[in-house]
């Protein structure tokens, strides 16, 4: 008996393929003028101080997480963890809307093998340089000059996973 494959709809698959690529899928089709934009940058360096006045950006609380001295650093991502958990949790059953009454889609992940090693080089790279992300920036503005060498490096990793993106297994 043969299996037959249901073509899938070109709408899926155009969301799916935009998943990978957008920055976000539920991104407002409003147009706004540039300085818009200037609540997040405010919001940002907030944010921020906040990693600053926290310690979360600190070399030396991130290698007590990585050595297991301090609970500090468990204590901040787990707490992020769990109101990220509620958010999209209470996101999804309230149907919520964003502030111009578009609704917000938040699709399910499939699991691939990719996330397992991007995983390992991501924390082998926040072990050995005590910056993820995020707190590269609050680093930077914090005047710690020499984490320019890691954010170059994120830059340019960011670079060569773009470039050879579609030889990588996903």
């Amino acid at each position: 008996m043969e299996k037959i494959i249901q073509p899938i709809p070109v709408a899926q698959s155009d969301l799916a393929q935009r998943e990978l690529d957008a920055m976000c899928v539920n991104e407002s089709e409003l147009k706004h003028p540039w300085w818009y934009n200037l609540k997040y940058a405010a919001w940002g360096v907030l944010f921020g101080i906040v990693f600053v006045k926290a310690e979360i950006v600190s070399w030396f609380r991130i290698q007590e997480m990585f050595r297991f001295e301090s609970f500090h650093m468990y204590g901040v991502i787990g707490t992020a963890v769990m109101v990220g958990l509620i958010s999209v949790l209470l996101i999804k059953r309230t149907k919520a809307k964003t502030i111009y009454g578009e609704e917000i889609h938040i699709p399910n992940k499939e699991f691939n093998k990719g996330q397992i090693y991007g995983g390992l080089i991501f924390g082998l790279g926040w072990a050995i340089t005590g910056a993820c992300p995020g707190p590269l920036f609050a680093q930077v503005g914090a005047g710690f000059g020499v984490v320019i060498v890691t954010f170059l490096s994120a830059w340019a990793g960011t670079w060569v996973y773009g470039y050879f993106r579609d030889k990588l297994p996903h």
